[in-house]
């Protein structure tokens, strides 16, 4: 017979699975994800009320169906890494799994939340969306590439946008601020080896830029 010391432990584990598997349930969740959402509609400029709403219940539940399966996937990973039972190897290999199995999840809800966004929005407008859910790091980024280059190819700058839109697909189902920055980061990393393979110095045209970003603030403040 289960020992009250192990039934205990069981509670509590089912405890905090079930809590962490239903943020997406939570009221004041549902209000963050109600007001993010508004934010980044309202900077679309639809000028139709009815079709924000409509946009911003989206966005907001996709918001809410990527917690849930972020969560649950985090609690599973939780339980197996608890589970002294099991080897090191096995439970890699079982949170291996689970990080599977919510990456195809995720990738089905990515395809099917695009397809809601194309019922109500233009390809521009969907663009601000996904620039919205990943606070506008593509454009920023190509910008201070273009700025911190200003030699770049069309080729070369193809590259760099074509990556980071990549990256921003990635982005938009990132759980956190920081997942999302990891994935620009990633690509990032892979634009900077593409650039270097093409014979730019980095550290050069860096500091380059650095130096005529000082210089635009001195006249600015001259004028």
């Amino acid at each position: 017979m289960m020992s009250i010391k192990k039934l205990s432990v069981l509670f509590l584990l089912f405890a905090f699975c079930t809590i962490s598997a239903q943020q997406y349930k939570n009221p004041e969740y549902i209000k963050v994800t109600n007001e993010r959402a508004a934010k980044i509609v309202a900077k679309l400029e639809l000028a139709n009320p009815a079709k924000e709403k409509a946009v911003t219940d989206v966005i907001a539940q996709q918001f809410r169906d990527l917690s849930k399966i972020q969560d649950e996937r985090d609690a599973e990973i939780k339980k197996v890494k608890e589970d002294s039972s099991l080897s090191k190897e096995k439970q890699n290999e079982k949170i291996d799994k689970q990080k599977e199995d919510a990456t195809k999840s995720i990738d089905k809800l990515h395809a099917s939340y695009l397809k809601k966004l194309g019922k109500h929005l233009n390809e521009d407008k969907i663009t601000g969306v996904k620039d919205g859910m990943t606070y506008g790091v593509l454009p920023i980024t190509v910008t201070a590439y273009n700025d911190m280059i200003p030699t770049l190819t069309k080729e070369e700058k193809e590259f760099i946008y074509n990556a980071l839109v990549e990256a921003r697909e990635h982005a938009m189902d990132g759980g956190s601020s920081d997942e999302k920055h990891a994935w620009f980061g990633k690509y990032k990393g892979r634009i900077n080896n593409y650039l270097s393979k093409r014979g730019y110095d980095l550290n050069k045209e860096r500091e380059g830029w650095n130096k005529r970003i000082e210089e635009r603030k001195k006249a600015e403040a001259a004028k």
